[in-house]
C-alpha cells in the first residue's frame, strides 16, 4: 500500500520551551489538542535540540553501524541483562510479530550499580553498553538524550494544558522521574514485495507510553495511518516528529488516540532514525486523569489491534514489561 504525502501539522513549541504565559501557551495547547485528536502525530519545532547535537549523533551512529557484524555483537542485548540495553542484529526485533528489517541499539537512563533500583534488580534499569571502537558515540547519545528529554518535559506540559489540566500535572503524577528509552535504528533499503508479501523496516504498530520524539535522517520512510489512509511523514528541517502512545490514549479514555505507524525505506540508501520514548515513572500507578480531563470514555471505535487499553490496572512498569517481552521473546524469559 502506497502512502500519500498529506502533511501533518507543524507546531512551534517555543512558548512552552521558554516558559511563556498567556496566549502563546494557549495557542500551542490548542494545536496539540487538534493534532492529537486528528492523527496523534505532529512535527515540533522550537524544541531546543540543536543541529550540532543531531549531526554528532548521526555521524557516530553511522560509524558504529559500518563496523563488522562480529564487532557490533560485542555489545549484544543479552549482555545488557535486565537493563535491556545493547545491540540487536537485522531481524532481531519483532515489533509486529514478525522480524523487522532493521538493526539497532537500545539505550536508557544511565544508572550506576549502586542505584537503589539497580541494586533491587528492577528490569530496564541499569547501565548502557558502549562500543569501544566508537568512543564518540557515548557523548553524542548522552547529549542528545538530555536535550530531547528536556523537550519532552516541556511538551507534556502542553499536553496537560490541552486537556484543561495544570501544566505540571503529568510531572507531579507520572514524569518527575520518567522512564526514558532511546533507540538508534539502522534500516537497509527495504526489499521489494515477494509473492505479494510486503516487506517492512517496521510493521504496523503503536507506541506504548506517553510521547515519542523522533529525529530521522534525510531519507524518510515513516508512514502514519489516518482516517484518510496511510500518509508519509518525511523529515522536515529543524523539526522532530512527535506521536502519542497507548498510555496517553488510556489516560484520556480514548480522547487522544495512539496511531498505528510503520516504516518502509524505499530511498535506496541506508536510513537512520532516533526515537526517544518519554514515558511514566516505572513505579507510577496508572490511574485515569481527573474526570474533567478524561474527555473520552473508552467506548469509541475499536482499536486497530483489538486491544482494550482501559482493562489494564497496575504500574507503568507492569504494563511495559508485558509489551517488551513480546518484542524480544528470546530475551524475555531470561531477563524479565
Amino acid at each position: 500500500m502506497t502512502a500519500s504525502h498529506t502533511s501533518l501539522p507543524v507546531i512551534d513549541m517555543t512558548p512552552l520551551f521558554r516558559g511563556d504565559d498567556g496566549a502563546g501557551r494557549e495557542r500551542v495547547a490548542g494545536e496539540i489538542e487538534a493534532a492529537c485528536r486528528a492523527s496523534g502525530f505532529f512535527y515540533v519545532r522550537g524544541h531546543g535540540v540543536d543541529d550540532d547535537t543531531l549531526e554528532a549523533l548521526d555521524t557516530a551512529a553511522r560509524r558504529f553501524f559500518a563496523l563488522p557484524q562480529d564487532v557490533k555483537l560485542q555489545i549484544p542485548m543479552s549482555r545488557g541483562g535486565r537493563a535491556w540495553r545493547g545491540f540487536f542484529p537485522l531481524g532481531g526485533e519483532l515489533t509486529s510479530g514478525r522480524p523487522d528489517g532493521k538493526e539497532g541499539l537500545y539505550f536508557g537512563s544511565e544508572l550506576s550499580d549502586d542505584h537503589p533500583r539497580v541494586k533491587a534488580g528492577w528490569p530496564l534499569h541499569g547501565a548502557n553498553l558502549w562500543p569501544a571502537e566508537v568512543p564518540e558515540l557515548r557523548p553524542a547519545v548522552e547529549t542528545y538524550m538530555a536535550a530531547a528529554t528536556r523537550a519532552a518535559h516541556h511538551l507534556i506540559e502542553g499536553v496537560a494544558l490541552s486537556l484543561g489540566l495544570a501544566a505540571d500535572y503529568f510531572h507531579r503524577h507520572y514524569t518527575a522521574d520518567p522512564t526514558v528509552l532511546f533507540r538508534i535504528f539502522h534500516y537497509p533499503p527495504t526489499p521489494p514485495a515477494v509473492d505479494g508479501q510486503e516487506n517492512w523496516g517496521v510493521g504496523e504498530h503503536s507506541d506504548y507510553g506517553l510521547l515519542t520524539l523522533l529525529a530521522q535522517d534525510d531519507h524518510g520512510g515513516l508512514q502514519v495511518k489516518t482516517p484518510q489512509g496511510w500518509i508519509a511523514a518525511p523529515p522536515l528541517p529543524g523539526t522532530l516528529v512527535c506521536n502519542i502512545g497507548d498510555m496517553l490514549d488510556r489516560l484520556t479514555g480514548g480522547w487522544y488516540r495512539s496511531t498505528p505507524h510503520r516504516v518502509k525505506n524505499v530511498s535506496g540508501e541506508e536510513r537512520l532514525s532516533f526515537p526517544l520514548f518519554f514515558d511514566p515513572d516505572f513505579a507510577a500507578e496508572m490511574k485515569p486523569l481527573p474526570p474533567a480531563a478524561m474527555k473520552g470514555d473508552g467506548s469509541g471505535a475499536p482499536r486497530w489491534d483489538g486491544a482494550d487499553l482501559q482493562a489494564f490496572e497496575g504500574t507503568y512498569g507492569d504494563y511495559l514489561l508485558g509489551k517488551v517481552s513480546k518484542v524480544f521473546p528470546d530475551l524475555g524469559g531470561d531477563v524479565l
